[in-house]
């Protein structure tokens, strides 16, 4: 569909190397180059897009009086894991070449993006860390971001197990129909069966409920030892990739990581994800900035 007509916008659909994108551009000339944003929208990588996040998108444009880039990512099942995740990258690279083009100064570029938008918006940090050939991202803003998929007893997950829209049971689902899987492994993956044990020690010290503030473990009741199942593992390799789940980068790339705004919920099963990235992050002197939404759903 297109753009909708907006007084104090231009937009324009366009591609960045074959990538589907709508960019919103403040009408008002600048003295100076403005900011740019690149917006990944949610969706668990299989709905949403450019015309769902539209009102958003003008908003962030409007409000920060900044170039916003909506990535058109193409989604699953069509396009397969990781399509997602290198089309927001080609977009992202694409962008900051070219940011001069469409009056944006390269030095204050930001990713954004909600639920798995926020996921791809921590990957692709995480992969241009060692890039020399394009300017630095200057910040990143996770909207309560789906980040690791070994774990799904923390705290968050038990409080929140039947929560309206994004339940336990349903994120683990959505996972699983995202990379095509067979989801009668969803009972062995929300077990941690899929876990072998070499991993679960080394994710242990990023993945932990020890490391989520007293305030929100209320009820919390650590799980009972569960038997591995290597044939679930092999079925599920790519969700001890970290490229899929963030939180498994190491700390020689989290260290350098651009500053960060986290944003979390208290009825949301992925909210002990933030709280663990935000740990990970100041543990490496990364600057966050953290906004929890008292009484607020995914």
């Amino acid at each position: 569909l297109p753009a909708c007509r907006d007084s104090k916008l231009f937009i324009k659909d366009l591609h960045f190397d074959e990538v589907p994108v709508r960019i919103y551009l403040p009408r008002v000339p600048s003295t100076s180059k403005r900011r740019g944003v690149i917006f990944f929208h949610g969706g668990c990588g299989m709905f949403g897009s450019i015309r769902t996040y539209e009102r958003a998108c003008r908003y962030i444009a409007r409000q920060s009086d900044s170039v916003v880039v909506s990535v058109g990512y193409h989604l699953s099942p069509e396009h397969k894991y990781p399509a997602q995740t290198l089309d927001c990258l080609t977009a992202t690279v694409h962008f900051l070449k070219t940011a001069e083009n469409y009056g944006v100064d390269p030095d204050r570029i930001i990713v954004c993006g909600d639920s798995a938008g926020g996921t791809f918006a921590a990957i692709i940090c995480q992969e241009l860390v060692n890039r020399r050939d394009i300017p630095k991202i200057r910040a990143q803003v996770l909207i309560y971001p789906f980040l690791q998929a070994l774990n799904f007893n923390l705290p968050s997950h038990q409080q929140n197990a039947f929560i309206a829209f994004l339940s336990r049971e349903r994120a683990v689902h959505f996972i699983l129909k995202y990379l095509k899987k067979d989801l009668s492994m969803m009972e062995a993956v929300l077990a941690g069966s899929h876990v072998p044990e070499s991993m679960s020690l080394k994710s242990r010290k990023w993945i932990n409920a020890d490391f989520i503030p007293e305030i929100f473990k209320l009820g919390y009741n650590p799980p009972l030892p569960t038997s591995f199942s290597p044939q679930v593992h092999e079925e599920t390799k790519e969700l001890f990739e970290a490229r899929f789940s963030p939180l498994l980068a190491e700390d020689a790339v989290v260290r350098h990581l651009p500053d960060t705004c986290i944003i979390t919920c208290e009825y949301d099963v992925l909210r002990d994800d933030g709280l663990l990235y935000k740990k990970r992050l100041e543990d490496n002197n990364v600057k966050v900035t953290w906004y929890h939404v008292e009484g607020g759903f995914h």
